[in-house]
């Protein structure tokens, strides 16, 4: 036995609940039918019975004495009218509620005990409906009144209401009409709505979006980088598990789609992106206490904005790489300036004890040896990170190859990093600070040159200077030396280091002052605060 197609079915489908739907207004017109006939039935009830009272003769005949003579009277005058109006009965009666007409010849003469005849007997006028031996009859009662306006009986006319299967013979061609054009309509109808349906799915089946579903699901799970997406009116649409562990989002993924972005992750840029609809890259953030180097882009479809999407990956496996590159250039530099240094103070020594000047050499390589003792000592002391000690180290020797001093302030001293901040962020500011200190000075050709650094914690601020009376910055340099790319130098993979700097005292809530003067030097002095211990 073949196997339906899915699309087959949603037709199918389609057809059922349309047809249905059709089934349900014609019952439903049907009913309205019934309904509106019975109110004309009642009409046409009143209209007869009133006619019926308003003959002057039966009111005589009414008043007559001989039960027998007036009632053949009346059933002569009421059976022309019964006839004509088509009703099933006209029964007329006395004030004695004798009866003087009636379709039953033996029921003429007796009294009638109904308690539907009451307010008729005191002159009132209305339609009610009852269901006898012949169905359900809507009745009309009239009271018959005299010429000396004073009422001598009362007239009541009866017409059989059709059932439902009645009215339905009665509107069959009609019906039958209906029917046919519902069927061409669903039928059109269902193949229609089918094809849009197929089109707006691209002509897949459901199984075949199911799948497509799982396996894009899966794909976004089994990515390195963290993947969050929301719609317009910040929902999460997806969410991945890489994104789940470099946030530390405890949640189950299934409970986070779905949810406003906000509350999974209170201080994600997403919403900027949607209000905005311009896209981000390579922006380091601190989210749920997660450093991430995020490129978060507008989702635009048909040229409308539907919402946004961010990809980011977690920093500190990077910054752990970025500080060992660092770390080993610095050793190598450091080495190198060291050789050349031991080499110069060799032949220095060297020349001294051939020239006979032995004491003058003996106070030479002390003085070295304490002055080198001393740097290593207060930096250990004062700086409480080896990395930024080695680093700071590192360039005051490089600074010494380059004919630089580098003057480290003696009141300096370095004791814990400010929130948000790790060691990996001082080691590119203080890094990406004295280099820019020292290609300022390089360009100049005068002998005093110097570097002065000084690191400081007072009343919870950290405050970091670093000053060089290197070429400095012409004003519109200064407006610009925080972008991206920007360099004043012609030359490449320039303009990173001070953006860097700028993105890590952003990322710390800090502050950054510059001052700088052309061909006299710069200050660059960092303000962060500390907070509680």
């Amino acid at each position: 036995m073949m196997k339906m197609p899915v699309n087959g079915k949603i037709l199918l489908v389609t057809f059922l609940i349309i047809a249905l739907s059709f089934l349900l207004g014609g019952i439903f017109l049907l009913g309205n039918l019934l309904s509106e006939q019975e109110k004309d039935f009642g009409q046409r009830a009143m209209l007869v019975a009133r006619t019926v009272s308003n003959v002057p003769e039966l009111s005589v005949h009414l008043e007559n004495a001989n039960i027998k003579e007036s009632a053949k009277n009346i059933n002569k005058i009421v059976d022309g009218i019964r006839v004509i109006h088509k009703a099933e009965y006209i029964v007329v009666m006395n004030m004695e509620r004798i009866k003087l007409s009636h379709p039953v010849s033996k029921e003429i003469g007796k009294r009638s005990e109904s308690q539907d005849l009451n307010a008729a007997f005191s002159e009132h006028y209305y339609v009610s409906k009852a269901r006898g031996e012949s169905g359900v009859m809507i009745r009309a009662f009239v009271p018959i009144i005299n010429d000396k306006r004073e009422q001598v009986g009362i007239v009541v006319v009866g017409y059989s209401l059709p059932d439902f299967l009645e009215m339905l013979q009665s509107y069959e061609r009609e019906i039958m009409i209906t029917i046919v054009i519902s069927l061409i309509f669903s039928i059109f109808g269902a193949y229609t709505l089918g094809r849009h349906i197929k089109k707006q799915m691209f002509g897949l089946e459901p199984h075949e979006i199911a799948k497509m579903y799982v396996e894009r699901t899966e794909t976004f799970n089994a990515m390195h980088e963290g993947i969050i997406a929301v719609d317009k009116e910040m929902n999460i649409t997806i969410f991945n598990e890489k994104a789940a562990d470099i946030l530390g989002v405890t949640r189950k993924i299934e409970d986070c789609i779905g949810q406003k972005i906000y509350d999974v992750l209170p201080d994600t840029r997403l919403p900027e992106i949607v209000e905005t609809a311009t896209p981000v890259y390579d922006q380091e953030l601190y989210i749920n206490h997660h450093s991430i180097l995020s490129n978060r882009v507008p989702i635009i479809v048909n040229g409308e904005l539907v919402g946004a999407v961010a990809m980011f990956k977690d920093l500190t496996a990077v910054k752990k790489l970025a500080e060992e590159v660092t770390g080993v250039k610095a050793f190598v530099q450091a080495l190198r300036v060291q050789t050349h240094e031991h080499k110069n103070k060799i032949h220095t020594i060297a020349g001294l004890l051939q020239l006979g000047h032995t004491k003058q050499a003996l106070e030479y390589v002390t003085v070295t040896t304490e002055n080198e003792a001393s740097l290593t000592k207060f930096l250990n002391e004062r700086f409480h990170n080896e990395n930024i000690s080695g680093l700071l180290l590192s360039k005051v020797s490089y600074g010494k190859e380059l004919g630089i001093e580098v003057e480290i302030d003696r009141k300096s001293h370095f004791k814990r990093f400010p929130p948000l901040l790790d060691h990996h962020d001082f080691v590119v500011l203080f890094g990406n600070l004295i280099e820019n200190a020292f290609e300022a000075l390089n360009v100049l050709s005068k002998e005093d040159k110097y570097v002065a650094i000084s690191v400081d914690e007072h009343d919870g601020v950290l405050a970091i200077a670093v000053t060089d009376n290197g070429i400095g910055m012409t004003k519109e340099v200064q407006e610009r030396m925080f972008e991206n790319g920007f360099s004043s130098k012609a030359s490449e993979n320039r303009g990173i280091g001070l953006h860097l700097v700028y993105e890590i005292v952003r990322k710390g809530n800090g502050d950054i002052e510059v001052t700088s003067e052309f061909m006299k030097g710069t200050s660059f002095l960092i303000l962060f605060e500390l907070g509680e211990v």
